[in-house]
């Protein structure tokens, strides 16, 4: 079905195709046909930072900001969903046009700034879904916040949605807010990670229940910062990392028209850098956190490439802009595949 909707849709301004896909998804979950659209598979269960995943594939923070439609999207066969990134305060995010598409190299490049409506809406969304599996709320700092008080924004945001979350994302990667990438230098990250920390086990004493907290990196890393990033890890004793955020290399995509667009690349081109950061991250680590791979998945043989590289967990977004929901079964058989010892 997606193969027959995504000439229209591609036919459309990015932004407003977004927007009209998730409308459709929802249309088809309250209709009950979000099985025709091909992603369900039999469950892979797995245990990972404490929480049961049915199984390794999930959706990445991004594509449901306001976790309107977590019901819809887990009815495409996800194992887990993350919704966000989540601020205090509601912002509009960057001027549009500010989401293009690259189909010659399955590529995106977005600089939505955070838009969303804010954590109150948020919670209030995710409040009425029914999904039962791993619910991930992805957090951030507004635009106007100064990076020196950017943790009293991760800490509105944490506790405002700890009750409702499976596990909470602290994203400091993205490239599209002016500024937050810095906040993952080795001292500022020790000072926001040790005292959302604090917050986590006092918040888990007070609901009576641990939500693990992820730290999620960006791809355009060098070895001492993720020297860096490792050694905070492991100091402040954080449950999982996900690798990696969009990338503001262009190299891959250097001559297309659209290379030049500031904002975050992803998508296919993102495959290999984002790997080779998972992959570095999980030998300075040395299995004492979990990792979560996503950036680049575009097929079974993505995913498993995560795996190999020392994911437990892999996340797709921009994939499915340009596979549809198919890709999620893919992935699932592929792994399974993997595990059993035969091809998929």
């Amino acid at each position: 079905m997606y193969a027959l909707a995504r000439p229209l849709l591609f036919r459309l301004d990015a932004e407003r195709a977004h927007d009209l896909a998730l409308r459709a998804l929802e249309l088809a979950w309250r209709c009950g046909t979000s099985a025709l659209l091909g992603g369900r598979r039999a469950p892979m269960p797995l245990r990972v930072f404490g929480l049961e995943f049915a199984n390794p594939v999930g959706l990445a923070a991004g594509l449901d900001k306001d976790g309107a439609h977590v019901d819809a999207l887990a009815a495409l066969g996800f194992g887990f969903i993350e919704v966000g990134t989540t601020t205090p305060r509601a912002q509009a995010g960057n001027p549009r046009p500010r989401l293009f598409r690259l189909p010659e190299h399955a590529a995106i490049i977005n600089r939505f700034g955070f838009n969303n409506a804010g954590v109150d809406a948020l919670v209030r969304n995710v409040e009425r879904a029914r999904f039962a599996g791993p619910l991930g709320i992805n957090i951030g700092k507004n635009k106007d916040t100064p990076n020196e008080r950017a943790v009293d924004d991760y800490l509105y945001c944490l506790e405002r949605v700890y009750a409702r979350a499976s596990y909470i994302t602290i994203n400091i990667s993205s490239p599209n807010t002016q500024g937050l990438r810095e906040l993952q230098q080795q001292d500022p990250l020790r000072r926001l990670i040790g005292t959302l920390r604090e917050a986590q086990e006092r918040l888990a004493a007070l609901h009576g229940a641990r939500k693990p907290m992820l730290l999620k990196i960006a791809p355009d890393l060098g070895a001492p910062e993720l020297d860096a990033i490792a050694d905070v890890a492991i100091a402040t004793g954080i449950d999982g990392l996900i690798c990696t955020n969009t990338t503001l290399a262009r190299d891959a995509v250097a001559g297309h028209p659209l290379a030049g667009e500031s904002g975050g690349l992803s998508g296919h081109p993102l495959l290999a850098g984002s790997t080779a950061v998972l992959r570095a991250m999980a030998q300075r680590l040395g299995g004492r956190i979990a990792l979560v791979g996503v950036g680049g998945i575009l097929g079974g043989a993505d995913a498993l490439a995560k795996l190999h590289a020392g994911a437990s967990l892999v996340q797709v977004y921009s994939g499915l802009v340009y596979r549809g929901p198919r890709l999620i079964g893919e992935c699932i058989d592929a792994i399974a595949a993997h595990a059993a010892g035969t091809s998929p």
